[in-house]
């Protein structure tokens, strides 16, 4: 018997795909980062043109107060203020804070939000900078403030007040793990109404038992107008009890001048009252005394009629004519 011979088993080979190799490699591709910076708000610090010192100072204090604002050139008067918004699109903030000056005596503040709105405009009075009030508080600079709103700003509030506070909180937060800004609290921002107008104050945290000492500057802000969007757009709210400076020191001139013209009416009162003729009854025989005086005028006469006499012989003799050519 013959034995089969077994064939030997052909493994089949199969091809090697060779992967592609990618466009950018690994390497070159820059690691995510993991940041903790999520609000990314900043906020522009801006200035008219006619500005008194004054508000140029404050707007110093208000810049340096908060690390995530921005600053640039002073704003021309011919330019509108809408072209504020394409200012704050080429610095990147989504918040406005803008100071207006009228006559270099009146300050006007705006605080917007850019593009969507809305605005609001404040006319700042009672005005306390840094460098004029000189209190005994400090803060470390970049820390973060605490806002503190009064009840007035709570959800019973009137509408506008409420928009003012969300406004005023998108404004002065400082966004929390800001690469500018420390990382703890030790000042507070205080925001109160009194009489209708909104009342800024600055304080330092002493001691965690809630000891506070004011730092600056100081500000009263009275609301003018609410607008629909930012630096334009439909009123939705207006203060009706609100006075211009124009005529408050208008009031003020014709005050005064209603004292002067009181006073010349009381004085002619007084001379229209006045009696013309005694109003007390006068003794004839006291009348008697006064002959005596008019006698001794009588007898002085002639004497200074001498005297006279006298002082014009000693002139004739030194004179350089005689006296009979005189005659």
């Amino acid at each position: 018997m013959t034995k089969s011979k077994k064939r030997p088993h052909t493994a089949t080979v199969e091809p090697e795909v060779v992967a592609e190799v990618p466009l950018t490699r690994t390497s070159d591709e820059p690691p995510a980062k993991q940041t903790k910076w999520i609000n990314k708000t900043r906020v522009l610090v801006l200035a008219a043109r006619g500005i008194s010192f004054r508000g140029r100072h404050l707007m110093d204090d208000i810049f340096h107060m908060m690390p995530h604002a921005k600053s640039d050139s002073k704003m021309q008067k011919k330019e509108s203020l809408f072209a504020v918004n394409e200012i704050a699109e080429m610095k990147n903030c989504s918040r406005v804070l803008l100071i207006e000056g009228r006559r270099k005596r009146d300050l006007f503040l705006w605080a917007a939000t850019v593009a969507r709105g809305p605005s609001v405009k404040f006319e700042v009075e009672n005005i306390h900078t840094m460098a004029e009030l000189k209190m005994t508080g400090n803060c470390l600079a970049a820390s973060r403030p605490l806002l503190s709103f009064s009840q007035d700003f709570g959800d019973k509030a009137e509408m506008h007040w409420q928009l003012v506070k969300e406004l005023l909180t998108g404004i002065f937060t400082i966004p929390n793990h800001h690469p500018k800004s420390q990382p703890f609290f030790d000042h507070v921002y205080t925001f109160s109404i009194v009489d209708g107008k909104v009342w800024f104050r600055n304080y330092q945290i002493l001691e965690e038992d809630g000891a506070l000492a004011e730092i600056g500057p100081r500000m009263v802000l009275n609301p003018i107008k609410i607008f629909d969007g930012a630096f334009c757009g439909q009123t939705l709210w207006e203060n009706s009890s609100y006075v211009t400076p124009c005529a408050k020191r208008s009031l003020l001139k014709k005050v005064q001048a209603g004292k002067y013209q009181n006073r010349l009416q009381s004085k002619a009162a007084y001379e229209a009252s006045r009696p013309t003729e005694s109003t007390y009854k006068v003794d004839e025989t006291e009348d008697v005394f006064h002959t005596i005086e008019k006698e001794v005028e009588e007898y002085d006469e002639p004497e200074k009629k001498r005297f006279n006499k006298v002082k014009k012989i000693k002139k004739n003799k030194h004179s350089r004519k005689p006296l009979e050519q005189e005659a």
